[in-house]
């Protein structure tokens, strides 16, 4: 293990990935489900990440077809999207009510996977395996990159949490179908091209 390594690592992945799509479904997540459960599944989906990017490399990639990711992923923001819409005609009804209504076992398990789909040929992706190429250290590399993964992820978590202490249900239920569908069409846009 290479303490310089990682703290190369660490700030390039931290940076990369804070604009990103993922960020923004982490925060939403939370916005939705038990923080802690939104992050326990995105910190898994992000190691997942981080050791076939480390270990296999750009040849995964190669594999892989780009377009058929950016669709699924699509596809999955959209179905997000739409619940998040349904649920809001509800929640006038139920202004009082606590959007923290998941269990946190299904909370765990969607951010996993919606993190997991989306993270398939993402920026980070795609530098932690170039990093762990140029630097010949997979291990110092995925230390790194785990842990800005892991930071980012919950930067948008606590930001979720105070988006829900200030807003109420149908306005951050609205807002969060507006998000997921934004995010849809972009990964549609990307998988389409």
């Amino acid at each position: 293990m290479h303490l310089a390594i990682i703290a190369a690592v660490f700030p390039a992945i931290f940076i990369g990935e804070l604009p990103d799509k993922t960020m923004f479904a982490s925060l939403v997540m939370a916005t939705r489900g038990r923080p802690f459960s939104v992050w326990l599944g995105a910190a898994g989906a992000f190691l997942v990440h981080v050791v076939i990017a480390v270990s296999i490399g750009v040849g995964l990639f190669k594999i892989l077809p780009h377009r058929v990711i950016d669709l699924v992923v699509a596809a999955l923001f959209a179905a997000s999207a739409a619940v998040a819409f349904i649920a809001a005609r509800t929640a006038e009804e139920h202004e009082e009510e606590l959007i923290v209504e998941h269990a946190a076992g299904r909370v765990f398990v969607t951010a996993f996977v919606v993190i997991f789909l989306a993270e398939w040929g993402d920026l980070t992706q795609v530098l932690t395996a170039n990093l762990a190429v140029r630097y010949h250290s997979a291990f110092s590399v995925g230390i790194g990159a785990v842990l800005g993964l892991w930071a980012v992820s919950g930067i948008a978590v606590i930001g979720g949490r105070g988006v829900l202490a200030r807003l109420p249900t149908f306005q951050l239920r609205v807002a969060t179908g507006v998000v997921l569908s934004a995010l849809a069409v972009v990964e549609l846009v990307a998988g389409l091209r």
